[in-house]
């Protein structure tokens, strides 16, 4: 595997790690691996890091949540952590690091802006908290120094937020009060390359425009538009 300087990475997260293998396991997607093994050349990719990573993140979320929101019943715990720890998340969370920077990738991953596709770099980031977890000795709080003020904050986001329902959800419920009402989405326009489009969606109500969303993609745009139409109905 090709050398590689993570300090600065390390930097970011404020751990520095004793295994710099453990790191660059972390961070090797499946498709560097097969390349590599194609070769003859044996190297591990992140999929077993990024299972042991999935849980110590479950059980740090769930301990802070079970011991902050002592009002939340079961149903809202449930989910809250799911938004917390779903592939949208992590893969900001991600970002907010610079991680898909650092990630190996195989040629065609490469060409195809894998170091964007959120499927990719919310497992490195599970991958990288198991790595850093086995790494200190298996120490979460280790790990929970790294990823609660992500968790702080996302959580705050969702409270601040919509509740626990996604904005199409919520109007739908409004919407259904009325049996004659009918709530729609319309693509009404799309811009830029295949690879980077945006797409502008319109949530009509009974053929009425109530609301409008731009995003880079369709379900991304439909739930914006809901978003301005709840703040129509004084919901947001």
């Amino acid at each position: 595997m090709r050398s590689e300087n993570y300090r600065s990475l390390e930097d970011t997260i404020g751990y520095r790690f004793r295994d710099p293998e453990l790191l660059a396991a972390a961070l090797t997607h499946s498709s560097y691996s097969n390349e590599k093994k194609s070769k003859g050349v044996d190297v591990e990719c992140n999929e077993r890091l990024e299972f042991l990573g999935d849980s110590v993140l479950s059980i740090i979320t769930s301990t802070y949540l079970y011991g902050e929101y002592e009002n939340f019943r079961e149903g809202d715990l449930t989910k809250t952590r799911a938004a917390v720890v779903c592939e949208k998340a992590l893969s900001k969370y991600a970002g907010m690091i610079g991680l898909g920077k650092y990630i190996f990738l195989g040629h065609g991953e490469e060409m195809n802006r894998g170091r964007e596709r959120a499927s990719i770099t919310a497992d490195a980031f599970e991958a990288l908290l198991a790595a850093v977890y086995i790494d200190s000795g298996f120490d979460i709080d280790a790990v929970r120094a790294i990823v609660l003020p992500f968790i702080k904050e996302e959580i705050e986001a969702i409270r601040t937020g919509s509740s626990f329902e996604d904005c199409k959800t919520a109007l739908q419920h409004i919407v259904q009060q009325v049996n004659s009402e009918k709530l729609e989405y319309v693509l009404v326009g799309e811009s830029g390359p295949d690879h980077d489009k945006v797409f502008e969606v319109e949530a009509r109500l009974n053929s009425n425009v109530i609301g409008r969303g731009r995003a880079r993609s369709k379900r991304e745009a439909e739930q914006l538009a809901a978003k301005e139409a709840l703040r129509l109905f004084g919901e947001k």
